[in-house]
């Protein structure tokens, strides 16, 4: 008896067993992505967000095709704004955070604008550079 009408070609099988994987693991993300696409459009109301969680969810193959058609064009803009928005709330986090605290190099500059002004005096002067200059 030949061997290859003995086995059942396990290999066909194990590729099948991958592919099913694959596939399940992108309508998982397919799913996701969508959902997260509902819950961040501010044009859908409430009533629209919870049909389309519902159409997604009950009828999963039919719903996310039916969404990607129907609102996949403008997923983009969403998500494009957003990334927008994160990154210029980042930018505004990094120059207040930045900004709050002078570097010794203005704390310097402005201890010298105190002594030229008499406001303090050549000692005082030089125990305040000292604690800038051993605080960084």
């Amino acid at each position: 008896m030949p061997l290859a009408a003995s086995t059942s070609y396990p290999v066909l099988d194990a590729f099948w067993t991958i592919f099913e994987i694959f596939a399940f693991v992108i309508w998982f993300w397919l799913l996701f992505v969508v959902l997260t696409d509902v819950f961040r459009s501010s044009d859908l109301s409430g009533w629209g967000k919870a049909a389309w969680t519902i159409f997604v969810l009950f009828l999963p193959l039919i719903g996310i095709l039916v969404y990607l058609i129907a609102r996949g064009p403008s997923m983009h803009e969403r998500a494009a704004r957003q990334a927008s928005q994160q990154d210029e709330a980042f930018r505004r986090y990094v120059r207040e955070a930045a900004g709050s605290q002078p570097t010794s190099a203005d704390q310097l500059a402005q201890l010298a604008d105190l002594r030229q002004r008499g406001v303090i005096s050549a000692d005082e002067f030089e125990q305040e550079k000292t604690r800038v200059l051993a605080s960084r």
